[in-house]
């Protein structure tokens, strides 16, 4: 039987409600662990961590600021549902990041293991929002834009486009603390190619 041919089941209200939810609090969990470190993570989630090293003001808002230019692809390729769960995502991790300072306190944490961490709790967090048309933004939306489209992973198109904004942190970061990302971006983007292939999940919203 092909996957097409299986019955589908769709996500209830409540689902869709606790995967944003559980998966914004990865997210932004995860960057925590970025923001102590000194590390960055891809899209425009790395573009607001550098951003924040850089002059400040914080990752939530770089975050949030840095996204809006994208609604407008969001809208036109994937529609109004999509985008405005897309919205209402980027707004809690931009939430939630500045929240989870509070909540977590790190005395000492080795780079390696917050790079690794770090980029598994994005991943996981990611993976659960785009099994439920959600996505954080930006360069996330192009990249499920071209799987859905022309059937390219968006693990892949996302790992590829990691790489230049790591490269662009070369210019501002120490050796060490890129060296670190690019460990952390391997996971992250490791998890939602070997996990986010299309046909794989068959649950709708």
């Amino acid at each position: 039987m092909r996957m097409e041919d299986l019955p589908q089941d769709p996500h209830k209200l409540y689902e869709d409600v606790m995967a944003m939810l559980l998966g914004t609090l990865f997210v932004a969990l995860g960057v925590t662990f970025y923001t102590h470190s000194v590390l960055l993570t891809g899209s425009t989630a790395g573009m607001a961590l550098l951003i924040n090293y850089i002059i400040g003001g914080g990752f939530g808002v770089w975050f949030f600021a840095i996204n809006l230019p994208f609604y407008y692809l969001a809208i036109k390729r994937m529609g109004w549902s999509f985008t405005l769960r897309t919205f209402a995502a980027i707004g809690l991790v931009s939430l939630f990041s500045e929240l989870t300072q509070g909540w977590v306190q790190f005395a000492e944490v080795p780079s390696l293991y917050a790079a690794l961490m770090g980029g598994a709790l994005i991943g996981i967090g990611m993976l659960m929002l785009f099994r439920h048309r959600t996505s954080l933004g930006g360069i996330n939306i192009l990249a499920l834009y071209l799987q859905e489209k022309h059937d390219l992973r968006a693990g892949y198109v996302q790992l590829g486009i990691d790489g230049l904004i790591l490269l662009v942190a070369l210019t501002q970061l120490p050796l060490d603390r890129v060296g670190y990302s690019v460990l952390g971006a391997l996971t992250l983007n490791l998890i939602i190619a070997l996990n986010h292939k299309p046909g794989r999940y068959i649950g709708v919203s």
